[in-house]
């Protein structure tokens, strides 16, 4: 069954912003004025257009940019200039929580209640901003998830749309910072709101920082700056090695990856590398959405030269010709900052056809995501990026055989890669010497909640989760620790008991609970475990792309069980209840296509059973 649009057109405004994307439509066929003595018996350039679905993300984030929705007399627009079926492109459109297919106001906010959030008091807010808005404007604010501002809890995504459209992620807010929103005043900045220091070491000294050494020291939009800091060093190095001398480092460094299935980089750079088929590419997968995860946020906002750098070294050694950055399209600062790198890399030699004028190519194109956690599993990211729902595949065939586009692809998070520059600058046999032998080099983690100084910390493998604990100063007003969230919503809560863990991937897999992407969000006494539990359930329901019926059907009963548990309405008795949610997370870890349905239980689980939170534990 197809969507059929016949009756509407776009608006002057919706189709300048398209055509500010796809450039002019040179045809009939690709949306412009039909001559049909022409056209009428000819048609051009179909298959080059055909091949242009993947500028379908982009082309709705102008149309939602510009005129604050997609209509259908725009989503038809896009669909003539791309040849893409109109049932297909409005599947895309409803898939990404960003977007809207109903007309918005011309401002709007999205106020994160996720569970940073949540414990920040962003209830109370979003009741405030409620009352005062009314029922005639109450469509200005919507409920948004994790928007990666962990630290400046409770924290809000701006949107102004229109002509002069933009997007400002803020926080830490109140109502009195939203008065201009709901009243019409002027704006008034809050007094350090945007340049919190959100690596709070680099305000002690930075030598023993390698990972953060730049962060707040170099202006991240100079590229002279980074370079006077040791910037494109690495790449030089890389050259020197070449492509195989590159991921030898690589695999002497044991450098695994940090977005949170450990895999061995080095391994996975090698397997790209040896494929016959051309072309290569590499994916730097910046859609961090995790909850509790804002590392790779920092590192885009304030050394984005550094992810550039480590981009290419990465599809230098990997013979790949393009690489592609996909960055979440709740990060507008680091967006723009990322925009701006590349196009100084691409003036100044550092990108582009003879890159350094050493003989190798390699391009690289930043894509916004547009609000789908699912896109973070990198399968759904290369679906994505070809204009596709952002579902997962099946594997095999793995991406280093066939990946974005069908051929061979390479794709790490920002943090792994960033690590590359310190494994050239070191020497892959001295960076595998910080840490532990199974858990080498620096690593970032992600600290949120009752502590005293939210941030971004590095520090190396081997270090306690109480040692982590008191670099960010400690549980927030000297309460008492109820528990730590390990590795986000998809990680497992630990108790203060656990305080002594070392913090590598040998010694949380043989606690039972798992470093992820990096997340520890504290909770001290006063905090409702139960109530977090439940967020995190809603989490999952409601970002499972509803592909495979284990996760579809599994995230909603779990959270359905756990809603009747807290409300002590449980079917039968609470063991009878509490037993089918372990039945419903084993079956969704067992039969998921993906990784979300496969741990979308970890944290209720380690709630029940840890935590006791049920059963007159911590809760």
């Amino acid at each position: 069954m197809d969507l059929v649009l016949p009756d509407a057109l776009p608006s002057d405004d919706e189709r300048a912003a398209v055509d500010a994307v796809l450039g002019p439509a040179t045809s009939g066929w690709s949306g412009g004025e039909r001559a049909i003595e022409f056209e009428g018996r000819v048609a051009r350039s179909g298959g080059e257009t055909h091949d242009r679905r993947h500028q379908l993300l982009p082309a709705l984030h102008a149309l939602q940019a510009r005129a604050g929705w997609i209509s259908p007399g725009g989503l038809r627009y896009v669909c003539e200039r791309l040849t893409v079926p109109p049932a297909e492109a409005y599947g895309v459109a409803t898939f990404y929580a960003m977007f809207s297919t109903d007309q918005r106001p011309q401002t709007v906010v999205h106020m994160c209640d996720d569970i940073a959030c949540k414990v920040a008091g962003a209830e109370n807010l979003i009741g405030s901003l409620e009352r005062e808005l009314g029922s005639e404007r109450e469509n200005q604010l919507l409920r948004s998830p994790c928007l990666g501002m962990c630290e400046r809890a409770p924290a809000v995504l701006m949107q102004t749309f229109g002509n002069e459209a933009s997007d400002t992620a803020m926080g830490p807010v109140s109502m009195e910072f939203l008065d201009p929103f709901l009243h019409g005043g002027p704006w008034t900045m809050m007094s350090g709101a945007e340049a919190a220091m959100v690596a709070p070491q680099t305000d002690e000294g930075r030598d023993d920082l390698r990972l953060l050494r730049r962060v707040g020291l170099v202006d991240p939009s100079s590229l002279d700056d980074y370079r006077a800091h040791g910037g494109y060093e690495a790449l030089r190095r890389a050259v020197e090695l070449g492509p195989d001398g590159v991921i030898r480092e690589m695999k002497d460094a044991k450098l695994l990856g940090r977005g949170g299935a450990a895999f061995p980089a080095g391994v996975k750079w090698e397997a790209v590398a040896k494929q016959s088929v051309r072309p290569h590419y590499f994916i730097c997968n910046a859609d961090e959405s995790e909850p509790g995860t804002f590392k790779d946020r920092v590192l885009m906002e304030h050394d984005p030269f550094a992810v550039l750098e480590s981009l290419t070294i990465a599809g230098y050694a990997t013979g790949s010709e393009k690489g592609f950055i996909y960055i979440r399209g709740e990060y507008p600062h680091a967006t723009t900052m990322l925009e701006g790198a590349i196009e100084k890399a691409y003036a100044h030699g550092f990108l582009g056809s003879d890159v350094m004028g050493e003989g190798f190519a390699f391009d690289v194109e930043l894509r916004r995501g547009a609000g789908a956690y699912i896109c973070g599993e990198e399968t759904s990211l290369f679906n994505s990026i070809e204009g596709k729902r952002g579902e997962p595949r099946n594997k095999p065939p793995f991406p280093v055989e066939r990946g974005v586009f069908g051929k061979p692809t390479g794709i790490n998070n920002v943090e792994t890669l960033v690590n590359v520059l310190e494994v050239l600058t070191l020497g892959g046999e001295a960076y595998a010497r910080i840490g532990t032998p199974d858990s080498t080099g620096p690593r970032l983690f992600c600290l949120s909640g009752c502590v005293e100084r939210p941030g971004v910390y590095e520090v190396e493998h081997g270090v306690t989760l109480r040692e982590l604990l008191e670099l960010a100063g400690g549980v927030r007003g000297g309460k008492a620790l109820k528990a730590i969230l390990l590795g986000g919503a998809a990680g497992s809560f630990v108790t203060p008991d656990d305080l002594d863990l070392r913090l590598t991937f040998e010694d949380s897999k043989a606690t039972g609970v798992t470093l992820g992407s990096g997340v520890a969000m504290v909770f001290d006494e006063d905090v409702d475990l139960a109530d977090i539990v439940l967020r995190i359930a809603a989490f999952f329901r409601d970002e499972s792309c509803g592909q495979c019926v284990p996760c579809r059907v599994g995230t909603v009963r779990q959270e359905e069980a756990l809603a009747r548990v807290i409300a002590g309405r449980a079917n039968g008795s609470l063991s009878d209840e509490l037993a089918l949610i372990g039945e419903i997370g084993q079956v969704m870890r067992d039969a998921s296509i993906c990784g979300l349905g496969q741990l979308a239980a970890n944290a209720v689980d380690s709630a029940i059973h840890r935590l006791k939170v049920f059963d007159g534990g911590v809760a």
